[in-house]
């Protein structure tokens, strides 16, 4: 950037200093600092006072009066003659001496430009000449300036001759424009790497919301810009940009100062602030600071950040950590003890010298310091005077480019006048512009490290980070970290870094929105760094803090919302160990021994006045059709497969089709039987083929619905995954839904023609007594009726609750299965082996009978009397009346032409 501004202001010891050389009746009207002669001459431009003091009252081209003397531009100044004269006391160049002028321009353009016009002059002119190509002006290179907006200007200026200028702290951007400035080169990178870095930095420490303060010069611009482009690549928002003169004693700056404090105090949000100022406005605004209890992060601008005046301010403590970057520094040998025994050197004049040991060492009661030595008033005689002040006061380190500079012109000179061990072949008096070609040519090492410019003129090494750590109640600087151009990443000691902030020592944060915690997301306002927290959807995920987007779960997995990892879905379905599935296994194996044991019951009791032929038949065709439903349930147990999907459907649709045909045969059966009057009819009830061929034709066309539906749409396994849950319901699906409601439909079709058949003859004979193995109406209109209540209520559940299909599906198979158990099997079983008891009681009475006494007659039953087959029948049907009268009270009931046989028979 612009370089260090002012180390320490010594002000109102310029008067001393006027006092005591007495030239020209003011220090200051002398124009040159220091000169040295020698075979090629080096113009210095160095600032060693920062302010003109009569600019705004000058209004005729009379003499600058300048004040304010600055201790880093002077022992900047001092390190570059004192490696002059290290390059004349060595052999590099043989034979060749190095002669230098030292003009101060007072921080301040136009006072440069008369620096460079009378460095260029010839006998006290400046020739204007129409081909400078053979202009031999008595300076070949110029050193300097110390800020860019003087660079600016003099760079123009020298830019007409070709004359070579060498700045070693001017680091505006504009510079590296060899088309406007083409004979201007540095030893340091220009200002957008240290933006770049000072971007890098916020990022590195999360700061993403910040303040900026600059100066209106072509410095403070241009820097400014450069890093707003760096802070928008690294998704920095600028909080505020204040803007201040640059001229300290322009009229409104200590007022501008006061209101940009107040702007910082008010925005307590914004913890971090970049000031690209003069160090003379960084301590107004510190002072501001102090006044209000304001603590902040400041990070410096090379012009600051290693300034140690502002080290010494009084309560600089309260004013919070201070980060900064420095060029790469370095120590120059021997430097330390020409700083202790500083003093011309022979046929040299030093009037900045003469200047320092005045303020240093004169005892004089009108003027007063903190600077002044202990020991000014011991002194007989201050030009002689030394101490180490200098050493302690400044950074050393830092006039280390000034050393380089200096080193890269002897290297051009050498090349240049092609010099070897013994002497230089070249004339000395050659034009500069020479000069420049070798200086943008030249490759060197200096303390083991390697030297070149590159294609801008400017070199490209990096930076150091400074932090401003505590020693008592003054600031020192310490190295914390790095900045190296070519790797691009600032590097950080943190065990270095204390924060003023956060007593726990951890990193302040400086951003317009609260971090957003893992499983969430930021949404952006229109202020890039200003955004609301919402939590990550379903099937997203963020681990860590602050994510812009949330990740898509892997394949396999998912998560709930707001979720900081993804895991696999849990597979649900109906395992052989779950409570449901062991309730239906038991009640399948149930359903079938029960219907094995009516089977049993039925065939060894087919004589029983209950049961015909015909029963014995069709109950074993239910009860195959019912053991092959009740094994369907297997089929929804354990991890569904597409064979087992595709065998729940059909063994639960031909074996409950197979049973509810073999109970319509019943019914028809019973009906003609009931109904009939022809005889002819009558004989056809003992065909025995009839039965059989009746159930095949009923199940024929469920058998060819499942054929279609396997072949075209079959049941396959489905996954569902709700979002709002982390399981997957695993279960089969039918398929063709139309194929699913046909199955269905035609069992309905069955059991409705079954129930209206059973249901007629219910309402025709309820009345009368009928023979007991067509008493079957009642079983019949139960059973079916509970077959369509069951279905009729699964329908809406099995897909409404897809997760729940099976266990749905499952427990309404088991359901119409025993409906038809209980309300056919179970019954008819019971009568059977009642029968069977009473025939045995029967057999005893006939026994006790046969050995009565003679005369004894038998007499028509009385009341109460009655035989037991007639009491059970009586029972039974007065039951199932009782039941359903109620419901067809009114109903005319059709007289049945077919009697039945007399009482004793049955």
């Amino acid at each position: 950037m612009q370089g260090l501004m002012s180390g320490f202001t010594l002000g109102p010891l310029g008067l001393l200093a006027v006092l005591v050389l007495g030239a020209h009746g003011d220090k200051t009207e002398s124009l040159y600092g220091a000169h040295a002669k020698g075979d090629i001459m080096i113009g210095i431009l160095i600032s060693a006072h920062s302010k003109v003091d009569n600019l705004h009252t000058r209004n005729h081209p009379g003499l600058f009066n300048c004040s304010d003397f600055d201790l880093i531009p002077f022992v900047r100044s001092l390190a570059a003659i004192h490696t002059i004269e290290e390059i004349n006391n060595s052999s590099f160049l043989p034979g060749i001496r190095l002669g230098y002028i030292v003009c101060d321009p007072c921080a301040d353009a136009t006072k440069a430009l008369y620096c460079v016009e009378h460095l260029l002059a010839t006998n006290g002119s400046l020739p204007v000449l129409y081909d400078y190509s053979n202009f031999h002006p008595p300076i070949k290179v110029i050193m300097g300036a110390r800020y860019s907006e003087l660079s600016v200007a003099v760079a123009r200026l020298l830019s007409v001759y070709m004359i070579p200028q060498l700045s070693c702290t001017s680091s505006a951007p504009i510079l590296s424009d060899k088309l406007r400035y083409p004979s201007f080169m540095r030893v340091i990178p220009n200002d957008n790497y240290q933006t770049t870095a000072l971007a890098k930095l916020m990022t590195r420490f999360e700061w993403d919301w910040v303040g900026v303060v600059s100066g209106d010069d072509d410095y403070g611009k241009a820097a400014l810009q450069s890093l707003l482009q760096d802070t928008e690549k690294e998704d920095i928002c600028i909080a505020f940009q204040e803007v201040v003169p640059h001229y300290l004693d322009h009229g409104h700056v200590e007022q501008r100062m006061k209101e940009v404090a107040a702007r910082v105090h008010s925005m307590s949000d914004v913890q971090v602030v970049v000031l690209i100022l003069k160090p003379e406005l960084v301590k107004m605004l510190f002072e501001q600071m102090i006044q209000t209890n304001t603590t902040r992060i400041w990070i410096a601008s090379d012009a600051w950040s290693m300034n140690r005046h502002l080290t010494r301010m009084k309560d600089i403590n309260k004013v919070g950590n201070i980060f900064g970057f420095t060029f790469v520094t370095g120590k120059i040998p021997q430097f330390e003890e020409y700083l202790r025994n500083l003093r011309p050197s022979p046929g040299a004049s030093n009037q900045l010298i003469s200047e320092y040991k005045q303020l240093r060492f004169n005892c004089t009661s009108e003027v007063q310091t903190e600077y002044k030595s202990p020991m000014a008033c011991n002194v007989s005689d201050p030009l002689q005077a030394n101490d180490d002040f200098l050493i302690n006061a400044v950074d050393l380190t830092e006039t280390y480019s000034e050393r380089v500079a200096v080193w890269a012109i002897a290297h051009a000179i050498k090349n240049l006048l092609k010099c070897n061990e013994t002497g230089c072949s070249e004339e000395t008096d050659f034009p500069p512009w020479k000069l420049l070609q070798k200086i943008q040519e030249v490759n060197f090492t200096l303390s083991d490290q390697l030297y070149s410019f590159d294609p801008n003129g400017d070199f490209e090494d990096g930076y150091d980070m400074i932090m401003w750590g505590k020693n008592g109640e003054v600031r020192e600087f310490i190295v914390a970290g790095k900045y190296r151009i070519k790797q691009g990443v600032v590097e950080i000691e943190n065990d270095k870094i204390h924060w003023d902030i956060n007593t726990n020592n951890s990193v302040p944060r400086s951003k317009c929105s609260e971090s957003c915690a893992a499983g969430t997301k930021k949404v952006f306002s229109d202020i890039a760094c200003c955004y609301n927290c919402t939590k990550c959807l379903a099937g997203t995920f963020s681990n860590t803090s602050d994510q812009g987007e949330c990740q898509i779960c892997p394949s396999g997995t998912w998560s709930l919302e707001g979720q900081t990892k993804c895991e696999p879905r849990e597979e649900i379905f109906l395992r052989w160990s779950d409570p449901h599935s062991i309730v239906l296994v038991v009640g399948a194996i149930l359903g079938i021994l029960l219907t094995l044991t009516t089977v049993i019951i039925f065939t060894t009791h087919r004589g029983n006045s209950f049961i015909d032929s015909t029963h014995i038949k069709m109950s074993c065709l239910m009860s195959l059709g019912l053991m092959v439903s009740f094994g369907s349930v297997v089929t929804f147990i354990d991890r569904p497969i597409v064979h087992i999907c595709r065998a729940q459907q059909l063994m639960y649709g031909l074996g409950f089709t197979f049973c509810v045909s073999s109970i319509l045969v019943k019914a028809l059966h019973t009906f003609q039987a009931l109904t009939a009057t022809d005889p002819n009819r009558r004989s056809r009830l003992n065909d025995h083929k009839m039965p059989y061929l009746t159930v095949i034709l009923s199940t024929t066309p469920q058998a060819l619905v499942c054929l279609f539906w396997l072949i075209f749409a079959s049941p396959y396994v489905s996954v569902v995954k709700p979002a709002s849950e982390m399981n997957a319901y695993l279960f089969c699906d039918v398929g063709s839904k139309i194929a699913f409601g046909v199955m269905h439909s035609y069992i309905a079709l069955l059991a409705l023609v079954s129930f209206i058949v059973s249901f007629r003859l219910f309402l025709g004979f309820r009345s009368r007594n009928v023979r007991p193995e067509y008493n079957e109406t009642s079983n019949i209109i139960f059973s079916m009726l509970i077959h369509l209540f069951v279905w009729l209520c699964f329908i809406p559940i099995f897909i409404t609750q897809p997760g729940q299909q099976s266990i749905v599906q499952v427990s309404a198979i088991l359901v119409s299965n025993y409906g038809i158990v209980f309300c056919h099997f179970i019954p008819k079983c019971y009568e059977v082996l009642s029968e069977n008891r009473r025939r045995g009681q029967n057999n005893e009475t006939t026994t006790e009978q046969s050995v009565a006494p003679p005369g004894t007659q038998d007499s028509e039953p009385s009341p109460g009397n009655e035989p037991s087959e007639f009491i059970a029948v009586n029972i039974k049907y007065k039951l199932w009346n009782h039941l359903l009268s109620w419901r067809f009270r009114n109903s005319t009931v059709r007289q049945n032409q077919y009697l039945c046989q007399e009482q004793t028979e049955a």
